[in-house]
C-alpha cells in the first residue's frame, strides 16, 4: 500500500540523513492494520490499529467517527414507585462512534475555532436537537445521550494518546465494542503546526456483517413485515414443541 511504503520512505530518510523536504510523500500519511472488519455470530468487538509517519515536527490528531443517525434519550420517571419512561428529546446527526487521539494533550496548540471546525472534541459535535427545545433542555439530554455512548464504549472518555518514535512515526490502537453499527467510518488524521492544520488526509473503514449474520440482516431491513411474521410463527412453533415435550415428561 502506498501509506506503508511513505512509511518506510520516511524511516528511511531519518536513518540516512535526508532531508524530508526532498521526498515527495504527503507532510502526514496514515494507514490501518485493516480496512474491513466482518461482524460475524462470535463477533466480539475487535482493535484495528492505526500508524503512519509525518514529515514536519507538528502534532498529529486523529478522528475516528462512524456513520451519523438520529437518537432518542428518555429521561426515566418514577410514578407510583414505579420507573417508566418520562420525556425524550430526539437528536440528528448523532455518530454512532467518535474517538479522538492525538500525540499530545490537547492544549492551545489548537486553537478553539480549529476544533470546532474539524469536529475535534465532543463538545464540536453537531449534535441538534429535533423539535421545539430549549437550550437548557437540550445541553441535560445531550450530556445524558454522551454519557451512554461513553458507557457502551461507543464514546472515548479521554482523548486517546498515540505512541511516538523519532518525532516522525505514530501508532495507536482503537477498540470496536461487539456492538458496533455497520457503516462506514471516516479516520480523519491532521497535522498540526503553529496553530494551524497544515494537512489533513481522511482513510475509510469499512465494517458489516457477513454470512448468516449478513442474510439475517438483510432480510430484517428489506423485508421487514415477512421478517416480523416469520420470527412470530417460529416463536409460536418453539412454544407449541416445548409445551408437547413438557407433556410427554
Amino acid at each position: 500500500m502506498k501509506a506503508i511504503a511513505g512509511i518506510f520512505a520516511a524511516c528511511l530518510a531519518m536513518s540516512t540523513g535526508v532531508s524530508p523536504a526532498d521526498s515527495a510523500d504527503p507532510p502526514v500519511i496514515v494507514d490501518l492494520s485493516k480496512d474491513f472488519v466482518a461482524i460475524t455470530a462470535g463477533f466480539t468487538g475487535t482493535e484495528v490499529l492505526l500508524f503512519g509517519s509525518t514529515k514536519g515536527k507538528g502534532k498529529v490528531v486523529i478522528v475516528i467517527e462512524g456513520p451519523a443517525n438520529n437518537a432518542t434519550i428518555r429521561m426515566k420517571e418514577r410514578v407510583a414507585g414505579i420507573w417508566v419512561n418520562g420525556s425524550e428529546v430526539t437528536f440528528e446527526h448523532v455518530p454512532a462512534f467518535y474517538q479522538v487521539l492525538s500525540t499530545d494533550e490537547l492544549g492551545d496548540w489548537l486553537p478553539a475555532a480549529l476544533r470546532e471546525e474539524h469536529h475535534i472534541g465532543l463538545d464540536n459535535l453537531s449534535i441538534r436537537p429535533l423539535g421545539d427545545v430549549s437550550a437548557a433542555e437540550a445541553t441535560v439530554f445531550r450530556n445524558a445521550l454522551i454519557r451512554n455512548k461513553q458507557q457502551a464504549g461507543h464514546y472515548g472518555k479521554d482523548t486517546g494518546q498515540m505512541k511516538l518514535a523519532g518525532g516522525r512515526l505514530f501508532r495507536s490502537t482503537v477498540f470496536f465494542p461487539a456492538d458496533v453499527q455497520v457503516g462506514v467510518y471516516s479516520i480523519r488524521t491532521y497535522l498540526i503546526e503553529n496553530r494551524k492544520v497544515v494537512s489533513s488526509q481522511v482513510v475509510p473503514l469499512a465494517i458489516n456483517k457477513t454470512g448468516l449474520e449478513a442474510e439475517l440482516y438483510r432480510a430484517a431491513h428489506q423485508h421487514s413485515a415477512l421478517y416480523g411474521i416469520a420470527a412470530i410463527v417460529i416463536a409460536v412453533l418453539a412454544g407449541l414443541g416445548g409445551n408437547m415435550l413438557f407433556r410427554r415428561n
